[in-house]
């Protein structure tokens, strides 16, 4: 029997990983489709609507991914979907 005198080198697992990482990265396209808008109020309802209604929640994950107010009635979002509904 073999006996380890330490944790087992982990170099080929950090390789491993940078190159997933660089490969994922230099693709440019990540898992989801994503925009942001800066409307007022009512504009950034009918827009997140129009999402919902053309990216089902069921079969494309959209969502409002993150939302703040600016200056006035101004609403700042960014609305997220995956590419396809495969």
């Amino acid at each position: 029997m073999m006996k380890f005198s330490g944790p087992p080198p982990l170099e080929g697992l950090r390789r491993q990983i940078h190159r997933h990482r660089q490969g994922k990265a230099s693709d440019g396209k990540g898992d989801f489709v994503r925009e942001t808008y800066c409307l007022s109020r009512r504009d950034a309802r009918e827009k997140a609507r129009q999402w919902f209604d053309d990216f089902p929640k069921a079969a494309y994950w959209t969502e409002v991914e993150s939302w703040r107010q600016v200056e006035g009635d101004r609403i700042e979002f960014t609305m997220r979907r995956l590419p396809t509904a495969d």
